[in-house]
């Protein structure tokens, strides 16, 4: 501790007299110290008062500064000495370093400014506000050559790209370019993915997904799928995940997907098409993600469903239901739901059977599966009559519906199976189905949708009740009274909060249940003609007429 002292002392003198060799003698007795016991070693320097003389000895000119940026990396792998290093204001000085033409002087810089600012997005965003990522950027392009310094480079670039506010400053670089360069030279299983834990992160950008899909990182990421399918060592296995959950996120953008969909031509487009026959369960996954991300505008589905792509699909899940990886049968359902999305595709997909592959999956008790699966067949039966009625009239289907109505815990799942439920009867306008969801305890659960929070759904429950009570008010009578049906019409014309909507559906269905005598006696007691006479005035001129029609029909059957 002695030799500890002493170096500090001389170390002080040295700063005020510039003497090179006494200083780097002092630099190399800390180092010294730090190699031995860097805590310990580290909290002495800071109660001997080390940390002021380091901003002067930051100097670019001097052959000690990479000793010093060294020292200042050491003692930062410690996290109690961070605080203290900020404090002494150490950054600007080490930021100003990264202009350096010395290697060496680089490799130090960027260690100690890493170490300071580990884990801390606020010292992140402080560096990423005094302009070091265009920096950072440049010397990458510069010492590439540098493993040392190409791996610094790579390690800020990961940290600093978690944080949003980097996003903006990465996009006007170049970085795309340089990474996909930097990522084409390496032959490496751990260098490639150093260079993929920063390309992730970008990648979530859509400005830096096209710019990277235009630097051709997609043929990179294909040629390492390629190489990796048939690999069994875990590395192969570890790449060929990574290359095509990248490949998935770069489809995320709208125009990044739209370049490489070519039309439906685009030879990417064609190789991930052929994943998803594959016999690698992580290759149908990402075929079946990308087909679904394709899928996110109508031209694009009209023309997949048009070129056979429902049919892979559908042997995919025929293939998993008995295999049952969940991930793909969902990723599989979300292609489908999508592709189902534009009314020419509707008649399409059903005549190929997917109706009939998607029921397949009914039993699944995996919220994931069952939540796509009844997207799949709500976009389906849109404006399609028969295929509603088919499957409203499905006792199994509508047993399983009402029971994940019920589905607390999964908020997804209950909220779609009510939407199904409601849809099976509103596009079929069935009695059959009508009398289906009955039997099977449906109703209390649309008039229950019919409270929900979401307007759409609101309505969606509104106009199904509508066609309950038109087409089979006693048999649905007891169901009615049982989940209070009249009260909860009350509340929606009472409630100022309603939309136009919610208050003329609700009128039409008080006209339509006025035919049943204890659903009578209910709107009578509770006064409904009070609240239908003010909505009279209703500035939608829709609600003020249906009000006074329903006022009518109160007045005339009180």
């Amino acid at each position: 501790m002695e030799s500890l002292r002493e170096a500090l002392e001389k170390l002080k003198l040295a700063s005020t007299d510039n003497t090179t060799d006494s200083t780097e003698n002092s630099l190399d007795c800390l180092l010294s110290a730090l190699t031995q016991n860097n805590m310990e070693a580290s909290r002495k320097m800071q109660e001997m008062g080390i940390l002021s003389l380091l901003p002067t000895l930051l100097n670019p000119q001097s052959s000690c500064t990479p000793k010093v940026a060294n020292i200042i990396a050491e003692m930062a792998k410690n996290e109690f000495m961070r605080s203290p290093c900020v404090e002494a204001g150490l950054i600007p000085p080490l930021v100003q370093l990264l202009n350096s033409t010395d290697q060496e002087v680089l490799l130090q810089t960027g260690r100690a400014l890493g170490n300071i600012c580990y884990d801390s997005h606020t010292l992140q965003a402080q560096l990423i506000n005094l302009g070091v990522i265009p920096t950072l950027v440049k010397l990458l392009g510069i010492h590439s050559h540098n493993t040392a310094l190409t791996e610094m480079c790579l390690i800020a670039f990961g940290n600093l790209a978690e944080l949003e506010s980097s996003k903006e400053q990465f996009a006007s670089t170049n970085i795309a370019d340089e990474l996909v360069h930097l990522f084409q030279k390496q032959t490496e299983h751990e260098k490639k993915e150093m260079v993929f834990e920063v390309l992730a992160p970008l990648a979530e950008n859509d400005v830096i997904k096209l710019q990277l899909v235009e630097a051709g990182l997609v043929e990179c990421l294909l040629e390492v799928v390629a190489q990796t399918v048939d690999g069994e060592r875990e590395e192969d296995i570890a790449q060929l995940k990574t290359a095509s959950d990248l490949m998935v996120l770069l489809l995320l953008g709208d125009e990044s997907m739209q370049k490489l969909f070519e039309g439906g031509k685009g030879s990417v487009f064609q190789r991930v098409l052929s994943w998803i026959p594959s016999h690698n369960h992580q290759l149908q996954l990402a075929g079946a993600l990308a087909i679904a991300n394709f899928a996110r505008n109508d031209g694009n589905c009209i023309h997949m469903v048009d070129t056979g792509i429902v049919q892979k699909l559908l042997e995919l899940l025929e293939r998993h239901v008995e295999e049952g990886n969940v991930t793909v049968q969902h990723a599989a359902l979300s292609a489908l739901r999508n592709l189902a999305i534009p009314v020419v595709n509707k008649s399409k997909m059903l005549c190929a059977g997917v109706a009939d592959v998607v029921l397949k999956f009914l039993q699944s008790e995996m919220p994931p599966v069952q939540f796509k699966l009844l997207g799949t067949l709500r976009m389906l039966i849109d404006t399609q009559a028969e295929a509603a009625e088919q499957l409203g009239t499905n006792g199994k289907l509508v047993e399983r519906l009402v029971e994940w109505c019920e589905a607390k815990d999964h908020a997804g799942v209950m909220g779609e199976s009510n939407r199904l439920l409601s849809a099976l009867i509103r596009h079929s306008k069935s009695k059959e189905v009508v009398r289906t969801v009955i039997q099977k305890g449906g109703v209390k659960h649309l008039v229950t949708m019919a409270t929900s929070e979401h307007m759409i759904m609101q309505n969606e429950a509104l106009v199904a009740l509508g066609l309950i009570a038109a087409l089979d008010l006693v048999a649905a009578e007891k169901d009615f009274v049982g989940a209070n049906l009249v009260s909860v019409l009350h509340k929606l014309l009472s409630d100022e909060r309603s939309a136009p909507e919610i208050k003329y559906n609700s009128m039409i269905l008080i006209c339509a249940v006025m035919g049943s005598e204890p659903l009578h006696k209910e709107v009578q007691s509770l006064a409904f003609i009070d609240v239908v006479s003010k909505l009279r005035s209703h500035e939608n001129k829709t609600v003020s007429h249906q009000a006074s029609l329903t006022e009518q029909r109160l007045t005339a059957q009180s």
